[in-house]
């Protein structure tokens, strides 16, 4: 990888459900973001170089035409790096090991969180701010996340994508 004066490079994605900008940086793959999600990195993206032969770019638009083309690829074929606190790392790890075509609630999620940390509990709103702040959507499966009683709820890029990442995924909702 060549690197110039810029940490990190970007290059888009075009998808069935917008324009998705990847940044990556000598680390792996550190963001894939939904143009105009909330928490859209726009100071990473506005300071990043453009690049669009980084191999990690090559490797993630293969993984992701495989994915928007009904297929499961595995997430352990990418290098990815997201930028985070050591909570929401343990957070994003743990939304890594959600099988594809499933989901777990908030609570769930919190309780295995809770376990993870060694704590004897741990508030799903808590789990919820890390989910929701995911660098690397679809990748890392916050989609997967659901409410109470299987409700769509919270997701970055919008409630209406989630439901179509999970239909995509053959969720029945």
């Amino acid at each position: 990888m060549i690197y110039s004066e810029f940490e990190s490079f970007k290059t888009e994605y075009n998808s069935q459900f917008g324009k998705y900008i990847l940044v990556a940086n000598r680390n792996g793959l550190i963001g894939l973001y939904l143009q105009g999600q909330r928490y859209f990195a726009d100071d990473l993206i506005k300071s990043s170089g453009t690049n669009f032969n980084l191999e990690i770019f090559e490797q993630t638009i293969c993984w992701l035409d495989e994915y928007f083309a009904g297929k499961r690829p595995n997430i352990k074929e990418l290098k990815i790096s997201p930028r985070g606190n050591f909570f929401r790392q343990t957070v994003w790890n743990l939304l890594c090991q959600i099988p594809y075509g499933e989901t777990i609630t908030y609570k769930q999620l919190a309780e295995k969180t809770a376990l993870a940390l060694n704590k004897p509990r741990m508030s799903a709103q808590a789990v919820g701010g890390a989910v929701g702040h995911n660098p690397i959507s679809i990748i890392i499966p916050c989609h997967r996340v659901v409410g109470t009683n299987r409700r769509l709820v919270g997701y970055a890029g919008g409630v209406e994508v989630k439901a179509k990442l999970l239909e995509l995924e053959g969720v029945k909702l």
